[in-house]
């Protein structure tokens, strides 16, 4: 004989009988690391591939007579090229014939004409051996298009986010990351072999329209199949895949110093992503929204096998009211409350992806050379995630992502007013402080916002986020050329962005310890004020399962 015992439950509570973090979960979380690996080293490859080396004219044809050609290499470029205002030779220009006259010493050439680069150009490659800028001469007349190049990439990638956050929410989270994977592959492999700059062009906005789904849809996927208390673990592990691909990245860029063989390199652990899908689920709660009870039964039954689990249930079933509508990003404004935190959550990511690479990509900033530079930024994500891991459960999510965007709006504010010359130390350390706090920022925000949303347009949320950061992470490398206006603009409108994302931030309700809402009523009736603690806790909103436990002894 048996006996049924109907109890109704969250999907929280589902996870807890069957250990929300258990062998199940930590072997998702490696799957997803492998895959994520890839996404900092493509996210940052600008940095080198698109590098500008030293460069001059070439000046081979200027003269063929044997009084040119009797000279030494340096004395061949000081008759050849004019020098600039601080006396470095000229990058861009050329003497139309050789002006032999400066071997004594003479400065007097204010009158010689002097013409743009005509045959070409000759690169330093004692960093690089090859970077796109070398190989198709964006320097000069043509150094828009090189600076076009992370545009271009970081365009497509939030144009990803949108289409694969829509995809993902209507087709499922483990189709469209195998998508991501494959594509992402492609075109990444292809843009490394591009006979022309456009081809190259169109392909790294390709790679970053496929690629960018690796994260968006691994984030979400992870948090759906974790419980309550192991969130923020989660969380934190996804963001340190992220600094661990920064650090690999500096020593494969180190040994890779053609750009054709750093793309690739950066790139081939995605082939390793593949062969390790196979054994990534379905998100169980995307499963039972959508009504594919069945499917989401057997994957809780081979979490709670994996666990070690099965003695507690032997026959588990799941009822759900299934409401035949699909979601999209219309959802995101319908509502109000969802409205306005859809408003606010965009306004955060914007503000925290132009921080983030503001510094990110001023890596010349500490005069060191760009590997060292890249390597300390890297580096310091460490001990700022690690440092998050504990404060998202003493002061909460909201205040450490506000926290975390406040000193990086004061760090901003310091290196203003401190002088560049006899305070270089100060500012370096400050640069480090400002660099950590942004990357614990993003670490928080990411969570933070897979929390805030619910399960049946979650990925349409993540989607959308993740499109406005890369609109701030476009306008990052326009923001940073407004040191020609001023030389401290710069920084005043990242130090402005870090300020307004923590005002904003703080608006936002609190998630730790809650249940993550389900369904868009749960948002519109959880959130009142959201600067109240005393909100009623996600948990008692409404049930969305029947567990039903069958128990007997024979």
């Amino acid at each position: 004989s048996g006996s049924w015992d109907k109890i109704t439950m969250r999907f929280e509570h589902v996870l807890a009988d069957i250990d929300g973090f258990g062998r199940f979960q930590i072997m998702i979380l490696t799957i997803s690391f492998i895959g994520r690996f890839t996404l900092p080293c493509h996210f940052l490859l600008n940095n080198f591939i698109a590098a500008v080396p030293s460069h001059h004219c070439n000046i081979n044809l200027l003269d063929d007579g044997p009084t040119f050609w009797n000279l030494s290499h340096a004395e061949r470029l000081r008759v050849s090229i004019p020098a600039e205002e601080d006396g470095s030779q000229s990058s861009c220009r050329m003497f139309t014939e050789p002006q032999y006259q400066l071997l004594n010493n003479s400065s007097n050439v204010t009158d010689v004409p002097s013409v743009l680069c005509w045959n070409g150009w000759v690169y330093d490659n004692t960093t690089f051996k090859s970077t796109v800028t070398s190989q198709w001469d964006l320097v000069c007349n043509n150094r828009g298009q090189n600076k076009a190049t992370a545009t271009i990439f970081f365009m497509g990638v939030m144009l990803g986010a949108l289409t694969f956050g829509s995809l993902s929410d209507k087709f499922g989270r483990r189709i469209m990351l195998l998508v991501s994977y494959v594509s992402g592959l492609l075109f990444a492999i292809s843009s490394a072999f591009s006979s022309s700059y456009v081809t190259f062009a169109v392909l790294r906005f390709f790679t970053g329209f496929c690629i960018v789904g690796i994260v968006i849809v691994s984030a979400v996927l992870n948090v759906e199949w974790v419980d309550i208390e192991h969130r923020k673990l989660v969380g934190v592990i996804d963001s340190l895949s992220w600094t661990f691909g920064s650090t690999v990245f500096v020593a494969i860029a180190y040994l890779a110093t053609d750009w054709r063989w750093l793309t690739v390199s950066v790139t081939f652990p995605l082939i390793l992503a593949i062969i390790t899908w196979r054994w990534m689920p379905e998100s169980a709660r995307w499963l039972i929204a959508n009504g594919k009870l069945e499917q989401a039964q057997m994957y809780l039954t081979k979490c709670a096998k994996m666990n070690q689990r099965e003695d507690l249930i032997h026959t588990l079933q799941t009822e759900v009211n299934r409401k035949d509508r699909t979601y999209s990003y219309l959802d995101l404004i319908r509502t109000p409350k969802m409205r306005n935190l859809a408003l606010r959550t965009g306004v955060v990511w914007f503000c925290v992806a132009t921080a983030f690479y503001g510094i990110s990509f001023n890596i010349t900033g500490f005069g060191l050379n760009i590997y060292l530079t890249q390597f300390i930024y890297a580096l310091i994500e460490f001990p700022a995630k690690i440092l998050v891991y504990y404060l998202l459960d003493k002061i909460g999510r909201r205040c450490t992502e506000v926290g975390s965007l406040l000193l990086v709006a004061v760090c901003l504010g310091i290196n203003i007013v401190v002088p560049k010359g006899n305070m270089s130390v100060l500012r370096t350390v400050v640069a480090i402080i400002g660099k950590g706090s942004s990357a614990a920022s993003f670490a928080t925000v990411v969570l933070y916002s897979s929390e805030l949303y619910p399960t049946v347009i979650r990925q349409n949320g993540m989607g959308y986020n993740s499109s406005m950061a890369r609109i701030g992470v476009a306008v990052t490398p326009l923001i940073l050329l407004l040191d020609d206006v001023w030389k401290v603009l710069p920084q005043m409108v990242l130090c402005f962005a870090a300020l307004l994302g923590g005002l904003v931030a703080r608006t936002l309700p609190e998630t730790h310890m809650r249940c993550l809402p389900e369904t868009i009523e749960d948002v519109e009736k959880a959130y009142h004020n959201p600067l109240k603690e005393n909100q009623p806790h996600l948990n008692d909103m409404f049930p969305i399962l029947l567990l039903k436990i069958f128990n007997s002894q024979a």
